[in-house]
């Protein structure tokens, strides 16, 4: 029997499926200045396209925040539970996990409840927008999450700035409360393995995996890697030629291999030629094409598609992810008659 949630509530058909909040934004005392990700990137992608007259407030869908509910459908109690420091009470180590999943040292001497209103309530929201994001994508052809794209944690276990699996949970809530929903394909182009969902999923044939990323980079989950149908494993330096070829050959393979009901599109720009830890030489221009030919790919397909934002490090990337949503409502691939036209599927 599935729980009373809020984040399967009926959105305005007014709206676009583009969900945001300005609550994904992490400012904490500069502390989050001391990891190379830019905590406010995703304010920063709404600011341009604002800028560009494409969105306002009323168009956007408000994610809400997932409750420890809503994480019960893929994470353990003891998982959450060690995000609240609840297994030892009187331990001294503080916010050692989280301090340790943000790879931001300080916080480890924070107290709890300053963590959790800092850095975990804007992940739980970017959380909740994912899986709000699934719900749209079926209901209006597309969606896309601002946020999220945490794929290094799994149902136990977090890890590279990623404290809730929320690719995870938008699959589950999907399979648990769509009808007709029952196969997903998550195509994973972050510059990163994608090992958090590649542990959830590691037996269930209903869920096809590609992944393309650096081979020689974090987190080089061996596991993990045996649950990917499609594996994709490029060299320090990859540029625009050669990957966007194996994007569009493996992208089409895929699909070929399975045809989903769903697809879960898996964003990064952190492939972006001088990123800091993606390794990997790809021009704003290449990503922007990138996310046209995955797009395209689910559009000839009439595959549902929700995309999430991922990882990127480098302060111009929220000017390449508008650019690159602009260029999908430019080219067709992305439009709010076709959001409307596709809402009757049964939920």
């Amino acid at each position: 029997m599935s729980h009373n949630t809020k984040l399967y509530q009926e959105v305005s058909k007014n709206c676009w499926p583009i969900i945001y909040s300005p609550r994904y934004n992490i400012t904490f005392m500069g502390l989050e200045k001391l990891h190379p990700f830019d905590s406010g990137k995703w304010g920063k992608v709404i600011h341009f396209l604002k800028e560009e007259n494409f969105l306002t407030d009323i168009m956007m869908v408000e994610a809400r925040e997932a409750t420890e509910e809503d994480l019960l459908v893929v994470h353990t109690q003891r998982y959450l539970n060690k995000l609240k420091n609840c297994i030892l009470q009187s331990s001294p180590e503080w916010s050692f996990v989280v301090a340790t999943i943000t790879e931001i040292p300080p916080v480890i001497f924070l107290p709890n409840f300053l963590v959790q209103r800092h850095v975990l309530r804007p992940l739980r929201t970017q959380t909740g927008g994912t899986i709000m994001a699934g719900k749209l994508a079926i209901e209006r052809g597309w969606a896309i999450n601002i946020g999220g794209g945490f794929h290094h944690c799994s149902s136990d276990k977090g890890g590279g700035f990623c404290a809730y699996a929320d690719i995870t949970l938008a699959i589950k809530f999907l399979f648990d409360r769509v009808e007709g929903i029952s196969k997903a394909t998550i195509i994973d182009l972050d510059a990163h393995q994608g090992n958090g969902h590649e542990r959830d999923f590691m037996n269930d044939n209903r869920v096809y995996i590609m992944d393309v990323y650096n081979r020689n980079i974090y987190p080089g989950d061996g596991f993990a890697k045996r649950a990917i149908k499609r594996k994709v494993e490029l060299d320090w330096g990859t540029g625009d030629t050669e990957y966007l070829r194996k994007v569009e050959e493996h992208v089409e393979g895929a699909l070929n291999e399975q045809l989903p009901d769903v697809m879960i599109y898996n964003a990064g720009t952190d492939i972006l030629e001088g990123d800091p830890l993606g390794g990997l030489s790809i021009s704003a221009e290449g990503i922007v094409k990138r996310d046209e030919l995955v797009f395209r790919a689910a559009r000839n397909h009439n595959i549902p598609i929700f995309m999430v934002t991922s990882g990127g490090y480098q302060k111009h990337t929220a000017r390449i992810i508008a650019d690159s949503i602009l260029n999908l409502y430019n080219l067709g691939l992305i439009d709010h008659f076709e959001a409307i036209g596709r809402s009757q599927h049964t939920l």
